[in-house]
């Protein structure tokens, strides 16, 4: 998209923040995307009625490093709910490393059009509906209508965040709208039924679409982790029978926010474990993710 496309070279000569190299924005191996980490600082303003406080930094130099360390070549941040709808933070970073770094905001109806075109710039490529702790929005009203067809326009998808059972609640209306969705989590099925969640088996059928995509990520907030190679991988079975590879994306979930006994490698040697062959998981860890948010291989 064009206006991303300049706001590269305009951003390039940004200073970095502290402990980011220089290089950091010109990924030198083979397409290999991270679609779902999180980065912030303590300090920052959070939101009322939060589920989570954090205690710890997980900063843009820390995240890169990890990066850097398992093979990755890009990363995708995502808003984390306790910071709300202030993506400042988000933005900055995604500005510090235009090339390598993708973005999906919290935003409300009300947000200008200059704000999002802003967003879009700075390389958000999709906004988040974290339901978790929140009543499903009436989104087939005007104002969020209103929403959806905007951020559509700008060609951004939605980013879905609800316990599978409420699926139902909202997926429907997103499609009706003519979105594109961005399933978390597996679509967070209940721990006690796995892929029997009957909001799993509805997120199975509804690869018919073909405008519903889902992250291979966070399987520890499904299952123990003990549970998460082998429950995760019978997942994976299913959602790669129902969406092929084309339309499953992974992500580490890092900092792993309330698990902190996780860290960046088992969630990467976790994908290993549920896809034996290496030709599928090169299209979910780079050709899949490339189209999505539209990176350059």
């Amino acid at each position: 998209m064009a206006v991303f496309a300049e706001s590269q070279d305009a951003d390039a000569g940004r200073d970095l923040p502290a402990g980011v190299s220089p290089s950091a924005g010109a990924p030198p191996r083979a397409v290999a995307i991270d679609t779902h980490a999180h980065v912030f600082e303590q300090g920052l303003t959070l939101a009322e009625g939060r589920r989570y406080s954090p205690g710890h930094d997980a900063t843009l130099a820390d995240y890169l490093a990890q990066l850097d360390a398992h093979g990755m070549t890009h990363g995708v941040l995502v808003q984390p709910s306790f910071l709300g709808m202030d993506n400042r933070y988000l933005l900055d970073a995604l500005r510090a490393c235009p090339a390598r770094l993708r973005g999906v905001v919290v935003i409300d109806p009300g947000i200008a059009d200059d704000a999002l075109r802003q967003m879009a710039a700075a390389g958000v490529m999709g906004m988040r509906l974290n339901l978790f702790g929140q009543a499903t929005p009436p989104l087939d009203t005007a104002p969020w209508r209103g929403l959806l067809a905007r951020v559509t326009e700008l060609g951004w998808h939605v980013e879905l965040h609800v316990p599978a059972r409420r699926l139902p609640d909202a997926l429907p209306h997103l499609l009706a709208a003519g979105c594109t969705v961005v399933v978390d989590h597996f679509g967070r099925p209940d721990p006690a039924l796995g892929v029997a969640d009957a909001g799993f088996q509805y997120l199975l059928r509804q690869a018919g679409s073909d405008r519903v995509w889902v992250k291979l990520s966070g399987a520890y907030r499904n299952w123990s982790h003990e549970q998460a190679a082998t429950a995760g991988r019978e997942a994976t079975r299913q959602l790669l029978d129902a969406y092929t590879a084309a339309r499953l994306v992974w992500g580490s979930d890092w900092p792993h926010t309330e698990h902190r006994h996780i860290t960046y490698e088992p969630t990467r040697h976790w994908l290993d474990r549920w896809i034996p062959h290496a030709d599928t998981r090169r299209i979910i860890l780079g050709d899949a993710p490339s189209r999505l948010f539209r990176i350059d291989r």
